[in-house]
């Protein structure tokens, strides 16, 4: 107890993690109650991934974790140990974008822009996982941001076209379409 009577607060509790953010090798020291989105963003500086509803249920916090889409708010950054991590500061290579940025950008797929990077994480993953996926590929994959904005037809658009972009661009890719 404090000299007023109250309880004395104790020392947070702090641990240090090393895992690899966007390519990078990166150690953090952070308070172990910190979630992964939290950590990101108030410890590495790296707040394109955005705080939703913190619940899991809006999807605005995904990141990639060892390729897979992740809800950031709901996992402990403690349990990312030796992990890769990927934010959507981490899908531009220098100043060349992703097609899936591009894409976004020349389909008006963004409006406000609050769930575009987890939209941007979840179909970079999905086209990473399966390169020519449907269109209900496409919106299984994206059920889980929530937009306000859109009404998602942009956003299957812009995916659809990344898809394209990256067939197109890759080796052994058709030239001009088709």
């Amino acid at each position: 107890m404090s000299a007023s009577g109250g309880v004395t607060p104790r020392a947070e509790s702090r641990t240090r993690l090393s895992l690899r953010v966007n390519g990078e090798p990166v150690e953090v020291l952070f308070e172990t109650y910190k979630t992964l989105l939290e950590v990101l963003r108030e410890d590495l500086g790296l707040t394109g991934t955005k705080h939703g509803c913190e619940l899991g249920e809006c999807g605005a916090c995904t990141v990639l974790v060892d390729s897979r889409p992740v809800l950031s708010c709901l996992l402990l950054a403690a349990e990312c140990e030796g992990s890769h991590v990927r934010t959507v500061e981490g899908l531009a290579q220098g100043a060349c974008l992703h097609p899936i940025q591009e894409t976004f950008a020349d389909l008006g797929a963004a409006q406000c822009g609050y769930c575009t990077p987890a939209m941007l994480m979840t179909a970079c993953a999905l086209l990473e996982k399966h390169p020519s996926p449907s269109r209900g590929d496409i919106r299984q994959a994206l059920s889980g941001v929530l937009c306000r904005c859109t009404g998602y037809l942009q956003i299957f658009e812009a995916v659809e076209a990344a898809e394209r972009r990256i067939r197109e661009n890759s080796p052994g890719g058709s030239e001009g379409g088709g």
